[in-house]
């Protein structure tokens, strides 16, 4: 039972062959069974847990957003304009935020994998809501906000690609920064020291639940 963590990382992948939308599958099953849905309130209201959603667990969790306090204004995750499945490093930048698993990391530059074909962040026919809280998008190799391919890899507008919540437990993402946390996992990296950037998600995790 959820009751028993403090934490919920919830993996990428295809769950439900992503049939009924990309993690709206796994999303339906806990909203529309009562007793999970309660558990799953429960802990995302709990102000002593934590939530990390990576790609297909990103889009699971965004169909999930009425039971997380804070996640008001997150979009759904729809097909890449490129209409492909995009695997490969692309270069973020770390928002300000207020996620306690990105504390210390606003303004990093750093490079991510991507590895999704329904990645791209929407609102409908609305533009991005105040309250959706970005927290980490796609840039140019200067820098600037990536808008479009392959630098933005799904079209997402202004190249955003991660959320938080208000109080910044719950933290969604396309990218999967699990597979770059040692740095030889990256294309390329200053020498010294065996963790990549990375790692400081899950150390401030493990600060979070200290």
């Amino acid at each position: 039972r959820l009751a028993d963590f403090r934490g919920l990382a919830v993996c990428g992948g295809f769950s439900y062959g992503d049939v009924l939308g990309a993690g709206q599958g796994w999303a339906k099953g806990i909203a529309h069974h009562p007793e999970l849905a309660e558990q799953f309130r429960r802990f995302f209201a709990d102000s002593g847990s934590f939530t990390l959603g990576v790609c297909n667990g990103c889009q699971m969790l965004s169909g999930l957003a009425d039971l997380i306090p804070g996640a008001e204004g997150w979009p759904r995750f729809l097909r890449n304009h490129s209409e492909q499945y995009e695997a490969r490093l692309v270069q973020v930048e770390v928002l300000d935020s207020p996620s306690v698993l990105l504390a210390g990391m606003a303004g990093s530059r750093l490079p991510l994998v991507v590895s999704h074909g329904e990645g791209r962040a929407d609102w409908g026919s609305a533009a991005m809501p105040a309250q959706a809280r970005p927290a980490l998008r796609f840039i140019e190799a200067d820098g600037s906000k990536a808008q479009t391919y392959p630098a933005n890899p799904n079209g997402s507008p202004e190249g955003y690609t991660g959320f938080c919540s208000t109080d910044g437990r719950a933290l969604i993402l396309m990218p999967h920064p699990e597979r770059v946390f040692r740095r030889v996992q990256l294309s390329w990296a200053a020498s010294g020291g065996d963790a990549s950037p990375w790692l400081r998600l899950f150390r401030n995790a493990r600060a979070f639940v200290a």
